[in-house]
């Protein structure tokens, strides 16, 4: 969500003001060393990247949410409907079967995840 630009962080507005302008410099960077067609694709006049974040994220959610979940739990599980198929509730550490996250978690509120 902090990647996307929708935390719903409500603590200190500084703090999360700094956050942000930091992932807009992160951006930034990265939106400058695109090639041109890229660069064009994802041109935004706020310079806040909010396309760029997203796809971004979509291209590395999968290895993120392995960071994330390495020290879970061997017990942890999601009891959502989250993995897809005919394995509808994820197992050791919130993973699938397949080891992959769960299809909608990082898509799901943060307030009716934790």
């Amino acid at each position: 969500d902090i990647i996307r630009g929708k935390d719903l962080y409500r603590g200190n507005k500084q703090e999360k003001d700094k956050l942000q302008d930091q992932l807009k410099k992160y951006f930034k960077e990265l939106h400058n060393n695109l090639e041109s067609e890229a660069k064009n694709y994802y041109n935004d006049d706020t310079k806040k990247f909010f396309k760029l974040r997203e796809d971004w994220w979509n291209a590395n959610r999968l290895d993120i949410w392995k960071a994330i979940i390495c020290t879970a739990p061997g017990t942890a599980q999601y009891f959502r409907n989250a993995c897809g198929g005919e394995h509808t509730m994820t197992y050791g550490q919130c993973r699938c079967v397949n080891g992959e996250p769960p299809t909608n978690f990082d898509y799901i509120p943060q307030y009716l995840r934790w």
